[in-house]
């Protein structure tokens, strides 16, 4: 039985030294790079009457609070505005 194009690619070298060059490329730009390879989410901005219910659960939990998730949007406001600088 002849082989398929699939099979003699998957027994190439050349095709397993680009799959580990890739993997030692992203290896090492994720070891030497000052930024990370996944930034977090840009945390909101401005008046917390504008925000959405889940940025508003998202800013407390990075802030280490935890409100409960029966909670109504002005007990999120409050919480958000006795816990920030804005």
């Amino acid at each position: 039985m002849p082989y398929s194009p699939l099979d003699r690619l998957l027994q190439s070298k050349n095709a397993f030294f680009a799959f580990a060059g890739i993997i030692l490329s992203v290896s090492a730009y994720a070891i030497w790079s000052d930024e990370p390879l996944f930034p977090s989410p840009a945390e909101p901005t401005g008046d917390p009457n504008t925000w959405t219910k889940s940025e508003m659960f998202a800013w407390l939990q990075q802030k280490g609070l935890k409100p409960a998730t029966d909670a109504k949007r002005e007990e999120l406001i409050e919480m958000v505005r006795e816990n920030s600088t804005l």
